[in-house]
């Protein structure tokens, strides 16, 4: 194995470790941005697991195709120094784009979908309303006809 290749190597796991803890920050991030009785903060460890669990497949991944699967000695080093890296430098350009992001795709998609929602949460109750008022008359006059139809001759 050349030296080029190790190097790329070790800069593909100190990428899987910072991948690691953009990840794992963005599940942490997630669990605390959600309310004290959420269902994501009744499940936080095992999304958290669940998160552990694909970053490590990803590695694995990213090791068999940048060494045909070959594991070294040196590669849990270079995810934990990719980690280290990620919280002491990467962390907040990474956060800022994730507030851009929310800012700028997230808020306006999740705004349309509940205006959406709304139209026709609002049309259903409209045509109930309207169905209602329509049938007021009938449905009074059944209950006057049926009191006066359905009493018992018997006193």
């Amino acid at each position: 194995m050349s030296l080029s290749v190790q190097f790329l190597s070790l800069l593909a796991m100190i990428g899987t470790g910072i991948g690691a803890g953009v990840l794992m920050d963005l599940i942490g991030t997630g669990v605390d941005a959600t309310g004290k009785k959420s269902i994501i903060r009744k499940y936080a460890v095992p999304l958290e697991v669940v998160g552990w669990i694909v970053i490590g497949c990803a590695s694995f991944y990213v090791l068999f195709v940048v060494r045909d699967g070959a594991w070294r000695m040196y590669d849990p080093v270079a995810q934990i120094c990719g980690m280290l890296l990620y919280a002491s430098i990467f962390h907040r350009p990474f956060r800022f784009l994730g507030r851009i992001l929310n800012m700028l795709i997230i808020k306006p998609i999740w705004f349309i979908v509940r205006l959406v929602a709304k139209i026709i949460s609002r049309t259903f109750q409209l045509l109930i309303k309207i169905v209602r008022f329509l049938l007021s008359p009938f449905i009074f006059l059944y209950y006057k006809v049926s009191d006066s139809l359905f009493k018992s001759a018997e006193k």
